[in-house]
Formats: structure tokens, C-alpha cells, sequence
């Protein structure tokens, strides 16, 4: 299934000006590298460490892009988004900066971590039930009380603009370092960062080949890539990737990456606890399960023998306390 013809598909341009709006706003977060962690993933590896940027993850980027969009008129009636947290306060928190009323819709299961921090951006919770109600309605229906906007997670050219700064601040950087990144591996859930860093690599290293990384039986982008068409997941199974379980790719992010990702790569839970703990003894970064999977990638060799530099992004940092700590420790 394609975007509907009547959707804009975001461009390059738009990247380049989402990258102009976030300056001085969003955190241009460096680009890493670790001897240790070259030596055990056997190439050169440029880490972006999205867990620094503002909220602890790169969705502040497509947050903070679509709400600059909306101007006075748009922004009056404040904005509503849905999300299990990352998403949640990367929205709360632009709406903080830019003084525009915002509510989400959170599930009920959400980590209380992500749900304190929303509500500490100064956003409205409204809790959900994920297996019996529709986040994506009752949203519209606050939507349409308030006079609001609905800010998308993915499905939305400036939030996919935004994200899409990631991978332009990659190559740039990687190009000032004298590197040249011959594989970039993103998360991926709705595809909002695998479609923006799609965008900026092809316009920027078109050799540079784009990997989606998700959680097994949720690798519905890497199914969809290869069937040439959408396609949802089926009978799922539990992963503590919370953030990456969208059911299918959204319809504008997938219309962008199915002509520019070189294709999807899927790892276990076992190996995204394993790359948490690398992160946190190699780099010293806290990492969530979520933000790990494509470091899990590199660790576990999914890309064959890869030759040259691989660029990972570290997505996220928002993870609960006691979660982390079992998974350093091991449990």
C-alpha cells in the first residue's frame, strides 16, 4: 500500500530547512567512536548518541520542526499527540518552549518513567487502554473538541523532516572526521528516522546504504522492503522494544523508504539487553532497549562482514531505573 496520492512527500529541502528551524533548539549531538567497540563489531563504527539530544531522543527533532510549522493561528488551540513516550515528551517539551497547550495519549502500560516526564513538560496525560481502545481516535476526538492539531508520531512530512536532521548531522560530521560512512543502521517503528535518514543520505552520500533495525517478529519494514508493498506483523510476540511495535510502516514513511533503504535487519531481545550493557561499559552512555536495537545489529554481525564504517544510531535514553539496572546486572 502506497501514501495516498493526495500526500506531500517530504524531500531533501525540507531536511535542510528543518535543519535551519532546530539550530540553537535542538542539541547537535556528536559523533563517537570507541577502539573497543571497533575491535568487537570488527570495523570502524561512528555512534550518533541521540540519548543526549533534548527528552533523551531524537523525536524532539520532528516534534519541535512540525510545532514551528503551525505559527499562531495553528498553534491556538494547542496540539495533541499519541505515544508510548518518546514521542510523548518530545511534543510536550516543544510545546513547552514554544507556549502551546499540548495533551497526549499515552497508554496505560507506558513505563511510568516516560508518562512522569510528559507530564513534568507540562503536557495533559490521557491514559489508554492499548489492546481496547484506539489511540489514533481518541486523539482526533480531543482534537476535535479543543480545536486542536494532531501531531503524528511518523506519518507527517515535517516530523519525518525533523528526524531527518539525524542522519544530515552524520554525514556532515563523519566528513569532518575524514570518514566516509559506507552503512548507516537506524531503528526503526513508523519509520519517521529511517525515512528522514533516507532523505539526507541519498541527497548527501548516495553510496551510503540505510538499514531499518527492529525487533524480531516486529520487523515488518524489513518484510515490507522485501515484498515490495506494506505489510503488517502478525501474531507478534512481546519485545521490551515498547518504542518500536507500530503494526506496519506508516504510508509516507514507507513511499520514501522503499526506493532508498537498502534493506531491514532484525535482532532478538537477548542481543538489544547485550548491547544496553556494551553501551554502558564501552561508551558510557545509557541507552534504552529501544535506542539499542541497532547497535545490537553491528554487535551481532546481521550485516554479513561489513567493510569500511558503519554509522548506529543510539535513538533513546528513557528507561526505567530498575529495568536498566536488571539489565546491566545481567537478570
Amino acid at each position: 500500500m502506497s501514501a495516498a496520492p493526495h500526500a506531500r512527500l517530504p524531500s531533501y529541502t525540507d531536511v535542510a530547512f528543518a535543519a535551519a528551524r532546530l539550530h540553537g533548539a535542538a542539541v547537535r549531538t556528536p559523533l563517537l567512536t570507541n577502539p573497543a567497540l571497533n575491535a568487537e563489531v570488527g570495523a570502524k563504527v561512528l555512534i550518533k548518541p541521540e540519548t543526549l539530544q533534548r527528552t533523551g531522543s531524537f523525536k524532539f527533532r520532528g516534534a519541535y520542526n512540525r510545532l514551528t510549522e503551525l505559527g499562531v493561528t495553528g498553534a491556538r488551540g494547542g496540539v495533541v499527540a499519541y505515544s508510548s513516550g518518546n514521542h510523548a515528551q518530545g511534543v510536550a517539551h516543544a510545546a513547552q518552549l514554544l507556549g502551546i497547550p499540548a495533551v497526549v495519549v499515552m497508554p496505560a502500560d507506558a513505563p511510568e518513567t516516560k508518562v512522569e516526564r510528559t507530564r513534568a513538560y507540562g503536557a495533559e496525560i490521557r491514559q489508554y487502554e492499548r489492546f481496547f481502545e484506539c489511540r489514533e481516535r481518541i486523539a482526533e476526538e480531543i482534537a476535535a473538541e479543543r480545536g486542536a492539531t494532531v501531531v503524528k508520531p511518523y506519518d507527517d512530512p515535517a516530523i519525518i523532516a525533523g528526524q531527518g536532521t539525524v542522519g544530515l548531522e552524520m554525514i556532515q560530521q563523519a566528513r569532518a572526521a575524514g570518514e566516509r560512512l559506507d552503512t548507516v543502521l537506524v531503528c526503526a517503528g513508523g519509520g519517521g528516522l529511517s525515512a528522514g535518514a533516507a532523505l539526507a543520505c541519498s541527497a548527501l552520500s548516495p553510496a551510503t546504504a540505510v538499514y531499518t533495525v527492529e525487533p524480531e517478529g516486529h520487523d515488518d519494514h524489513a518484510r515490507s522492503l522485501a515484498a515490495g508493498h506494506r505489510v503488517a506483523n502478525a501474531d507478534a510476540p512481546p519485545s521490551i522494544c515498547d518504542a518500536l511495535l507500530a503494526p506496519t510502516p506508516g504510508a509516507l514513511t514507507f513511499a520514501v523508504n522503499e526506493s532508498r533503504l537498502a534493506g531491514g535487519l532484525a535482532v532478538s531481545d537477548t542481543e538489544v539487553r547485550s548491547a544496553v550493557r556494551t553501551a554502558f561499559a564501552s561508551l558510557k552512555l545509557v541507552v534504552e532497549p529501544s535506542g539499542a536495537v541497532a547497535l545490537a545489529a553491528a554487535l551481532t554481525g546481521k550485516l554479513g562482514q561489513p567493510a569500511g564504517t558503519i554509522g548506529v544510531v543510539l535513538s533513546g535514553g528513557n528507561v526505567d531505573a530498575g529495568a536498566y539496572a536488571d539489565t546491566i546486572a545481567g537478570a
